[in-house]
Formats: structure tokens, C-alpha cells, sequence
């Protein structure tokens, strides 16, 4: 696998972005996660967006890191946001999430970011498993999604 940088908008991270929406969507009933995300969020160095390719250049995996500060949706300072964390469903299992999770961390950690937070639902258990076995623990509810019952959120310093 060849992981990219590339920016938001990218065709291939449309493609992707536009699947893991269906998969919320099929998951959730609810047409997809709602949170604005803007492409300059991403923009190194407050931000970044990679894209797994398979041995056929195909795209195959995706996410991405935001940053975030103190806010009233429940953000501290030094926050480095988890965003669109995706594999293709015939791709899992494979190691691609932790190696792009892997590279997103120390990425957050270079640009001076000190904890990583991602917000997931309890319908994503294969979401929860990853970000635990990883570091990751409960935190307090922020974001869009912070007062939604299924909503679920994880922190790990950096």
C-alpha cells in the first residue's frame, strides 16, 4: 500500500468521503455525519488528509487530522481532530487503519498538537476495538454529535 497526502476535496477523497457517508448512513438511518469540514482544515501544517492505494492505484483507505482549540463544543487546547477514518469493506482487517492512524498521530504530534480526539458511535464497533487497542480512551462528549446518545468519544495524548 502507498499512503498520499492529498487535499480534501480530491476526487478520490470525494469518492471515499462519499462512501463511508452510505455506510453512516446505512448504519445510522440518518443520510451521514452532519459536521462541517471545510478542505483548508487539513491543510498542513494545521491539518492533514491522506489516502491509502492499493497495488493498483486504486484508493482504498482514508482519514484525516484537524485541528482544534478550546471551544464550547467541548475542544481543549492543543486538540488534533480525527476525521474520516475509512477502509473499504473488502480491505479490512488488513492493518490499514492503524498504519494510517499511526501516521496521523505523529503528524498532529510534528505540528505541536498534544492530544488526538475522534468522536464514533456504538453502531462502529469495529471503530471502537481499533481506537482502543491503540491508546485511545473515553473522554468527554464534544463536537456536532456530543449530546447524541450513540455518540461516543476518545482521547490519547500525544
Amino acid at each position: 500500500m502507498n499512503i498520499r497526502r492529498v487535499p480534501f476535496d480530491h476526487p478520490d477523497a470525494v469518492k471515499l468521503n462519499d462512501q463511508v457517508q452510505a455506510e453512516y448512513h446505512v448504519r445510522y438511518g440518518d443520510g451521514g455525519d452532519a459536521t462541517h469540514l471545510d478542505p483548508a482544515m487539513f491543510l498542513p501544517p494545521s491539518g492533514l488528509y491522506l489516502i491509502a492505494y492499493d497495488e493498483q492505484d486504486r484508493p482504498v483507505a482514508t482519514g484525516g487530522w484537524r485541528t482544534q482549540n478550546k471551544s464550547d463544543e467541548g475542544y481543549l487546547d492543543g486538540d488534533a481532530e480525527l476525521k474520516r477514518m475509512y477502509v473499504m469493506e473488502e480491505l479490512r482487517g488488513r492493518g490499514l487503519a492503524r498504519r494510517i492512524l499511526a501516521s496521523l498521530e505523529e503528524d498532529a504530534r510534528s505540528a505541536g498538537r498534544t492530544r488526538m480526539v475522534l468522536e464514533t458511535g456504538s453502531k462502529q464497533p469495529e471503530a471502537v476495538a481499533l481506537y482502543s487497542s491503540s491508546g485511545y480512551e473515553p473522554c468527554a462528549k464534544f463536537g456536532y454529535y456530543r449530546f447524541h446518545e450513540l455518540s461516543m468519544c476518545f482521547a490519547k495524548p500525544l
